[in-house]
């Protein structure tokens, strides 16, 4: 099963416990996935357009606990009545005064998820959305999720009004929001998973960097020291310069702290640096002054 089947299995199994909040939520679920239709012998009959069972057990559920009702009812039974005057017209948004209590939008919410969303696997993406069948529904679903502070956005995909969510953080905000607590930890670990991960990769990526900085620059060092070897003479250096060039040579990818640990007496990073830096200016000059590489200006 799909993390997102998963998700909505959990949803399915809970009941609120308050009738105001299971009418909320019944109400998410009827007007996002409901079905009216009409029996040969002029009754009623009522059904959620979904493939899923268990939310098709739990739409009929609610309908059993708050209004006593069934899949078949006459036309003119009082508790049909009674839930068509307190659910509205399904084709428009639903009344504000079933989802003003913070409960009960959560309520709402979680039953537009199971009528109508749907959320990536966390390994592969960030992703969830609620496909509405219009532009209102779309509007009033996005205001109930930015009342508990979570950002969502709207896009026309075909002939429908998608809320989506493309933030972790929020994503995992609205689970906690429709109480989908099983899925919210597994999210929440397959992000500290990513979140991990890319810490290692960032600092092996830098740590390859830096390594790739150091044998560069020692192979620049090393260059430079051989031409003054080559082209004037190593011992004709001065003597701190002369046992710089001596230890880059004998030590060719050590570390500038290593290199200073070499020396006679010790010297720090800073002056390692400074030393191989003069090494490489000398070397400069006298590949400039080819012609005149016996006597090179003072050092």
């Amino acid at each position: 099963m799909s993390f997102s089947g998963d998700v909505k299995e959990e949803l399915a199994k809970k009941i609120p416990q308050a009738r105001h909040c299971q009418i909320a939520e019944l109400v998410g679920l009827f007007h996002y996935c409901g079905q009216i239709g009409a029996t040969e012998d002029g009754g009623i009959t009522l059904g959620f357009a979904t493939e899923r069972e268990s939310i098709v057990r739990k739409g009929f559920t609610l309908l059993k606990k708050t209004y006593n009702i069934y899949t078949e009812l006459r036309s003119d039974d009082a508790s049909l009545q009674d839930f068509f005057a307190k659910i509205g017209d399904i084709n428009e948004p639903v009344n504000s005064l079933i989802i003003k209590n913070p409960c009960c939008q959560r309520a709402f919410l979680r039953g537009v998820f199971l009528a109508v969303g749907s959320i990536n696997d966390p390994a592969k993406g960030y992703h969830m959305e609620f496909v509405c069948p219009d532009k209102d529904k779309a509007e009033q679903l996005k205001n109930v999720i930015s009342n508990f502070g979570i950002e969502s956005k709207i896009i026309v995909r075909r002939n429908s009004h998608v809320v989506y969510l493309k933030e972790g953080e929020s994503i995992v905000d609205l689970l906690n929001v429709i109480e989908a607590v099983n899925a919210l930890m597994e999210m929440e670990n397959a992000r500290i998973y990513k979140e991990v991960n890319n810490s290692v990769n960032r600092r092996i990526n830098c740590e390859m960097s830096n390594i790739r900085k150091i044998v560069e620059s020692s192979s620049r060092q090393m260059e430079d020291i051989l031409y003054i070897k080559d082209h004037y003479g190593i011992d004709k250096l001065p003597e701190s310069l002369a046992q710089m060039a001596y230890v880059r040579l004998e030590f060719p990818e050590a570390p500038l702290q290593e290199l200073g640990e070499q020396l006679d007496p010790p010297v720090g990073k800073s002056g390692v640096n400074h030393r191989l830096r003069r090494l490489s200016e000398f070397a400069e000059k006298l590949r400039v002054e080819m012609g005149d590489a016996q006597h090179p200006e003072e050092i």
